[in-house]
């Protein structure tokens, strides 16, 4: 049976469904937008992910959350790369050390990136938490 509503289908078979129409989410209001800036620098105790999600999805909602959480993204790409290059030489280094230069390069330093990681996030969340904005001192701004 042929919907008399639905637009006859030349080929004879099912018409194409219309999509489905979605509302853009609504914009935070000043004190969501202030706690989700806030929590993306505060993700960073949890690496990349909090920020990523953070940034994508409340990006286009408020004009802070987009801003904080850029930079809380671009510091936790910072941050891993720098983590990742002192695997890379500590391996290098130990493999000429006998060990002594991955014990350095492979377990300290990366600990005190770790370490380092915590507390810019951590100011992070108090500056934003307090209504400021924070700018991390070492940051590679890879999303404009």
């Amino acid at each position: 049976m042929s919907d008399p509503n639905q637009p006859a289908d030349p080929a004879g078979g099912v018409p194409p469904q219309q999509p489905y129409a979605s509302t853009p989410a609504a914009p935070l209001d000043a004190a969501q937008d202030k706690q989700w800036a806030a929590f993306a620098h505060l993700g960073g105790i949890l690496w990349i992910l909090p920020s990523l999600i953070i940034y994508l999805v409340f990006k286009d909602r408020g004009r802070l959350t987009n801003q904080e959480a850029k930079e809380a993204l671009n510091w936790q790409i910072t941050w891993i790369l720098a983590w990742i290059a002192s695997q890379i030489i500590g391996v290098i280094i130990g493999s000429f050390t006998y060990g002594i230069g991955y014990l350095l390069f492979g377990l300290l330093i990366p600990w005190a990136l770790y370490i380092v990681n915590l507390v810019f996030s951590i100011l992070g969340f108090v500056r934003v938490n307090s209504g400021g904005t924070y700018r991390y001192p070492v940051n590679f701004r890879f999303i404009k």
